[in-house]
């Protein structure tokens, strides 16, 4: 095959990235959209840029330097980087390249000025945008500063920023090619940028223009302020128009210069309201040709606009495809299941096979759609209330969305009042034969599986999990459950409206739930501070811990002396709890079984910290300082006008909430531990394909639904583009912050504490665990990196049940999300930490080591020093 070294605009189109890279191809693909006008250009093609990579061994060997550099080591990477820039600007363009570019230049004119714009292989792409990461030369005239400035647009590949952008979003030097745009200048009144969707919001309805006078350079770089326009349903519904002092203006011998603005023009707007309206209609049929919405350059030249780039927003949070034309009102399921990272595609089809109320997906996350609840007054009343009582934000996001131009009217109520979301349910008595009842039930459905199951293999076994999964929701929905729960939850607060309004207590229901019974989640936490005190007597274990870095290391215990028993603690700690993890509600991530190390660290700190016997005493105490808080709360409301008749139903509910409130954690345990159940089965499945040789790695299938899966096991054929896709998608949805409430506009709200009773510059959160805390605060993201102190305060994004083994060793909890009633609020009650929840980006605005001080009670964090 000959090489390309040349191509013209109208030749290519999006399909073209390998050749022409991301801004060529967009450019191509915007050339031919009816009624879009396009300056004239042509690509030099990613042919030419591996040619002139070719005629430099050296950089072959500083490439493998650089990919083994730390991102983070900014000194080496600017230095090799350097010399890597310097290495591409110094090679000679051969004959015929030269000769190439400059027939294509003669063909548009070759003393016109032209902009020398980068294009590389990986950037405009729908997850990542590589946003200014390469250079653009602007007004370049004659075709010898046109070839000097396409050397320049290569070696820009290897500029600082653009090298440590790819190390941190692991993608390999050598996979980027970098072809370059030489377009005819435009010499703009005005210019600027617009998006098709609002970039802070997300809302795709309402499209934003900024724009300011001279060349759209000065606003890109932060030279000007911009004036902004926002446009919903073809009229302009804002506008701010700016002080514009300065403007970039082209020089005729070429480059650009900045100038001052005539003080009478400064405060002109650069675009009038129908120029806005016209370039949003161009906007919205660009967006309609990609598919997305798109960030757009314009420019405004005498005869109309011109389109210079568009590429996707890359920052917007992606919407459920529902497929009809609907509103819909969209709640996260990861805040309130503690689970707001990505989760990969088979353990998203898991969730929505398992789960009681159908679940959308939208960049890694689930939604629940609310719509049909909120459009009835009793169903509205009822979502609001509950929410409001678990999560305030998530209340104030979906009221934030309910209050505005009417987006779910609300239908008048018809036929019988159904009980509101959450409302009572059938009462039950006080009885703890109920929980233990429950517990049982779950226990024998869960061995039945684990006896069934191992016979199947193949389609059978997909078959199999599909009755499973009817079981599995079987035993979720099984009333009794529901009604145990929800005691808990309103003997919860039953006592803290009721002692509020009495006694003036606030949230006194944390200290009366303190070592509650049959809590699977706080035994957790318990039950590993009694594997340190097997293993703390033992300094040839302890220092064997210290070292461990392979799952495989409980193997290697048996040799040392008390090593066994060490291993037995484990073993018998790993066979009731093993199929915990972080982000346990996605099957795909590792278990503690699977991944025995990521508890090591723990009990180490827990062998440092504690002494024998740690476990029992902590539950003692707990126990009698709920038992106290009973006694001097009952006294003092018999103190009370209607006194006695106060404190007998005030003790019949602590006798509830401490029967059932354990319990709030039992059902999440059995889900888990069904899933492991599916999970070992299913990767044995995955390991025949493998052996078959129709995988490459076991894994591969966390990229495939449950369903894909089951195709691959019948037909032993699988596509391996879907799964790399896969793959590269997950990966950005990292970046991706999933809001609490999202409509089908694509708005995302994560609410507001409208509160005034804080101290300034404290962090407001959710009160959910009483007390006042003072310490250091250790910000944890990954919980095989802590590394506590008593008297440390953990803070970090979110907490499922597998933290709570780190609970034993702290003084109190900070987390970004949370509600009353989640597994951390719930574990941090019952071992009695100050605790404060739903502190937005307290991971970022609370530094590693701070002194701190957590307001359990009031629900807010003062940073100390």
């Amino acid at each position: 095959m000959t090489e390309q070294y040349v191509c013209h605009l109208h030749e290519v189109d999006e399909t073209q990235v390998a050749v022409v890279g991301g801004k060529g191809a967009h450019l191509g693909g915007l050339s031919r959209i009816d009624g879009i006008r396009v300056p004239a250009g042509f690509c030099v093609t990613t042919d030419a840029f591996r040619r002139i990579m070719a005629e430099a061994p050296s950089i072959d060997e500083r490439l493998d330097q650089l990919s083994r550099l730390n991102p983070d080591d900014r000194e080496a990477i600017r230095t090799l980087s350097a010399q890597i820039r310097r290495t591409i600007e110094a090679i000679a363009l051969p004959d015929d390249l030269a000769a190439a570019i400059t027939r294509a230049l003669a063909q548009l004119g070759e003393q016109d000025a032209y902009a020398v714009r980068s294009s590389a292989t990986a950037e405009d792409l729908p997850t990542a945008s590589f946003a200014g990461q390469q250079d653009t030369y602007l007004n370049i005239v004659g075709p010898t500063a046109i070839l000097q400035h396409v050397s320049r647009c290569w070696a820009s590949l290897f500029t600082e920023r653009a090298v440590t952008y790819r190390q941190r979003n692991g993608i390999d030097h050598r996979t980027v090619h970098m072809a370059v745009v030489v377009q005819q200048m435009v010499f703009p009144h005005a210019a600027g940028i617009l998006f098709t969707a609002d970039p802070v919001t997300g809302n795709r309805k309402v499209a934003t223009v900024d724009a300011g006078f001279g060349l759209g350079e000065a606003l890109v770089s932060g030279l000007v302020n911009p004036d902004v326009f926002k446009v919903r349903d073809g009229e302009v519904v804002a506008r701010t128009i700016a002080a514009k002092q300065r403007a970039l203006h082209a020089l005729p011998a070429g480059g650009t210069r900045e100038v001052a603005i005539d003080p009478q023009q400064q405060g002109q707007p650069a675009l009038t309201d129908a120029q806005v309206l016209e370039l949003v209609r161009l906007g919205r049929r660009i967006e309609a040709h990609f598919g997305r919405p798109q960030d757009i350059e314009w420019c405004l030249v005498d005869e109309g606009f011109r389109i210079v780039q568009s590429r996707p927003i890359t920052t917007l949070f992606p919407i459920p495809e529902i497929g009809d034309q609907e509103k819909h009102v969209y709640l996260s399921v990861g805040h309130q299941q503690m689970m707001t990272d990505p989760m990969k595609p088979l353990g998203i089809s898991m969730w929505q096979l398992t789960a009681m109320t159908p679940m959308h997906e939208a960049g890694g996350r689930l939604f629940v759609d609310a719509t049909a609840r909120l459009v009835s007054p009793v169903g509205r009343a009822g979502l609001l209330d509950l929410l409001g009582k678990s999560d305030p934000l998530f209340r104030d996001a979906l009221e934030t969305v309910l209050d505005r131009d009417d987006f779910v009217p609300l239908l008048p109520d018809t036929g019988p009042a159904e009980p509101p979301a959450g409302g009572a349910p059938a009462p039950i008595e006080t009885d703890p034969s109920i929980v233990t009842e429950l517990i049982e039930r779950s226990q024998a459905s869960i061995a039945t599986l684990q006896r069934d199951i191992r016979t199947k293999s193949g389609p059978a076994l997909f078959d199999f999990l599909l009755e499973a999964f009817e079981e599995h929701k079987r035993v979720l929905s099984d009333p009794l459950n529901f009604q145990a729960i929800m005691a808990g939850m309103e003997a919860t607060w039953w006592l803290n409206d009721k002692l509020q309004e009495w006694l003036g207590e606030k949230n006194a229901a944390d200290t009366l739930t303190l070592s509650a019974p049959d809590n699977v989640t706080s035994e957790m936490g318990l039950a590993l501070l009694d594997v340190a005190d097997v293993i703390r007597p033992h300094a040839e274990v302890v220092a064997f811990l210290q070292g461990v870095e392979d799952d495989n290391f409980l193997d290697e215990l048996a040799k040392l002396p008390g090593g066994t028993e060490a291993r037995d603690a484990i073993e018998a700690y790993l066979d009731r709890y093993g199929m915990r993890c972080v982000g346990e509600i996605d099957i795909t991530r590792p278990r503690w079984r699977e991944r025995p190390t990521t508890l090591v660290p723990v009990i180490l700190d827990n062998v440092r910290i504690f002494e024998a016997g740690a476990a029992g005493r902590r539950f003692e105490q707990g126990r009698q300082e709920a038992q106290q808080k009973e006694q001097d709360v009952l006294s003092r409301l018999r103190a009370l006008p209607d006194g006695e008749q106060k404190a007998v139903e005030t003790k019949r509910m602590i006798d509830r909430v401490r029967t059932f409130i354990g319990y709030r954690e039992y059902p999440k345990y059995g889900i888990v531990s069904r899933y492991f159940v599916y999970k070992q089965a299913l990767l044995e499945e995955a390991e025949r394909l493998v052996q078959a040789d129709v995988l490459a790695e076991q894994e591969d299938v966390f990229y495939l639904t449950f369903q894909e899966f089951h195709d691959v096991v019948r037909s032993h054929q699988v596509d391996d583009r879907l799964i790399q896709q896969r793959k590269d998608a997950f990966r950005s949805y990292h970046a991706l912050t999933p809001p609490r409430v999202l409509t089908s506009d694509g708005e995302g709200v994560s609410g507001a504490y409208r509160r005034d009773d804080v101290p300034a510059g404290a962090l407001i959160g959710l009160p959910v665990s009483a007390g006042t805390i003072e310490g250091r605060a250790r910000v944890i993201l990954d919980m095989t990196q802590a590394d506590l102190e008593a008297g440390d305060i953990l803070v970090t994004t979110f907490t499922d049940p597998s933290w709570s083994p780190l609970f034993v060793g702290i003084a109190g909890l900070v987390t970004e999300v949370g509600g009353m009633m989640t597994h951390g609020a719930v574990i941090a009650r019952e071992y009695g930490l100050p605790a404060v929840v739903g502190v937005e980006q307290a991971t970022r605005l609370i530094r590693d080591g701070q002194r701190i001080r957590v307001h359990g009670t009031d629900g807010y964090v003062e940073i100390l020093s």
